[in-house]
């Protein structure tokens, strides 16, 4: 079902588990969905604006807390 598409908490409801930490014991994704999961967090390498260690006003707040 998971390799379906269908939301890992269906899962858990459709298997009668009250947690979903016991779904997750026998839930495992291939090597094709993991592939998958990383390309939605690619980041776009074209923005120009720096990178936010570069941004001044972010690192003094980051310091002063």
């Amino acid at each position: 079902m998971v390799f379906a598409g269908i939301d890992i908490n269906i899962v858990r409801a459709w298997l009668g588990h009250a947690s979903i930490d016991t779904t997750n014991v026998y839930a495992e994704i291939s090597l094709k969905m993991k592939a998958e999961a990383m390309a939605l967090c690619d980041v776009d390498e074209t923005d120009s604006g720096g990178t936010w260690k570069e941004d001044e006003s972010l690192m003094a707040f980051l310091k002063s807390h």
